[in-house]
């Protein structure tokens, strides 16, 4: 397995910013806020699932090491967590990162990721 310091980077980026983005969320007033929740698809919890991607395909099988593991799937946790809130309900998520990303793979769609694994909004 091959090991790549520039995801450290982008790892630590990402985490820095799911934290940012729980410190600064207020909620919604009058819910849902689909473009807030989007946001936080396409700018956090997308590009967290996408870079795993990344590091385990295409013959390249990157190995993380458990913190950075933990720190990226964390952020994107958190990243769904943020999206049900738009909607008004309050989750715990704890999905694993590689089932995020063999769902990515397949719908091609983080929105429709978002909704498999958090059940909002209710289809």
């Amino acid at each position: 397995m091959a090991t790549d310091a520039s995801f450290a980077d982008r790892i630590a980026d990402l985490a820095d910013r799911a934290t940012a983005d729980c410190a600064a969320f207020e909620p919604p007033a009058d819910p849902p806020a689909d473009e807030q929740a989007m946001s936080y698809l396409r700018e956090g919890a997308g590009p967290a699932v996408s870079l795993y991607v990344e590091a385990r395909t295409g013959g390249r099988m990157v190995h993380f090491p458990p913190d950075q593991y933990h720190a990226l799937e964390n952020a994107m946790n958190d990243w769904f967590e943020l999206y049900a809130a738009c909607y008004g309900v309050d989750i715990e998520s704890d999905v694993a990162l590689r089932k995020a990303a063999e769902l990515l793979i397949d719908t091609h769609n983080i929105k429709d990721v978002a909704q498999i694994l958090t059940g909002v909004p209710e289809r």
